[in-house]
């Protein structure tokens, strides 16, 4: 069952929900994410990537099923995870998709016993609005060795390191 995304405070619809993915939902998802990618505001990715991690995403939809946003949890150690992958789309922003998405990793991360959640952004403002405060990258070596290393950007990159303690 979903959470309703009217119960985020700045949600302006009850006909939205946040849920987990499922397999069907990802090739919607893989649009939303390639979108941003075309724009520069994300990494590619191709349908096997997404569909082998589909348990790490959470999707809101509106009453037709239609994907207007997504976010994953990717797990580093006990205590840490990145939120990964958070998209909205355009016609849908503004509307508290993103923060009922960030709610709902954020919830999921404590059901598991996970207490820091960071993420690498573009919109460090967006961050800050939910709760999130600019960390140097360094901080998270296990993502620099694991995403970042071959990252065709990595060089250039101009991702900005967030994090949130959940306990």
């Amino acid at each position: 069952m979903g959470l309703p995304l009217g119960s985020s405070a700045t949600a302006t619809r009850t006909d939205l929900q946040v849920r987990a993915a499922r397999p069907s939902d990802m090739l919607q998802v893989l649009e939303l994410i390639n979108d941003f990618a075309a724009r520069g505001l994300m990494l590619p990715r191709v349908p096997e990537q997404i569909v082998r991690h589909f348990r790490e995403f959470v999707v809101a939809t509106d009453e037709t099923g239609r994907v207007l946003g997504c976010a994953a949890l990717r797990i580093y150690t006990a205590q840490l995870a990145e939120l990964v992958a958070l998209a909205v789309a355009e016609d849908a922003q503004g509307r508290g998709v993103g923060r009922a998405l960030v709610e709902r990793i954020e919830a999921d991360a404590l059901e598991i016993g996970v207490g820091t959640l960071f993420a690498l952004t573009l919109q460090e403002l967006f961050f800050h609005r939910v709760g999130y405060r600019t960390v140097p990258k360094e901080l998270f070596p296990l993502k620099v060795w694991a995403d970042c290393r071959s990252c065709a950007t990595r060089d250039a990159c101009q991702e900005i390191a967030v994090v949130r303690e959940l306990q």
